[in-house]
């Protein structure tokens, strides 16, 4: 830690140790090391989960700290959508859809996408195009996604990382250049 304080002091920065956090990453089969970080101003204790640009780490990269907040998120906006649905048309619950549910679904994907607690996501996605289409709930959602021109969590999953991919591969090119 004093090694880091030196760096930082070195290159003009300030280190705020009230927002600076340590976290052990283990797997399920590891056992959590007790490490005391001692810093000038605070003592740094290991902690479980943190928040980092609105995406919830805990330390075994398990995601359900993210998917729980992100699940009471849009429960909220499922509820909000269904309590406005008798005054308004398909085709503005559709954009409301986007603005309050896919844009929140849909940041940091790559990450917790594919984690196995990311199910519920899906589920309350899959409300949120029934109650949106007037449909029950034992009706095949495949159709309504296709209908409404939304991308089911999976699908917007494998686009997000498609995308991610074809930038690396873009960024990642040598530039040629010519000299005559």
């Amino acid at each position: 830690m004093t090694e880091i304080t030196n760096w930082f002091q070195s290159n003009l920065l300030a280190l705020n140790c009230n927002k600076t956090h340590f976290m052990q990453f283990l797997t399920k089969k590891q056992n959590e090391r007790k490490i005391k970080i001692i810093a000038p101003n605070s003592i740094d204790t290991n902690i479980k989960s943190t928040k980092f640009l609105v995406l919830i780490t805990d330390n075994s990269l398990s995601w359900k700290d993210h998917i729980a907040a992100l699940t009471s998120k849009l429960n909220r906006a499922c509820y909000a959508i269904r309590s406005i649905k008798p005054f308004l048309f398909v085709d503005i619950l559709r954009m409301i859809c986007f603005s309050h549910v896919h844009s929140v679904m849909s940041y940091g994907i790559i990450f917790w996408g594919n984690s196995h607690p990311s199910n519920s996501i899906f589920k309350i996605q899959r409300r949120m195009i029934r109650i949106i289409t007037n449909t029950s709930s034992c009706d095949l959602c495949r159709q309504l996604f296709k209908q409404l021109q939304i991308l089911s969590l999976p699908s917007q999953y494998i686009f997000s990382l498609l995308v991610l991919l074809t930038r690396i591969e873009v960024y990642s090119k040598p530039i040629l250049k010519f000299t005559i």
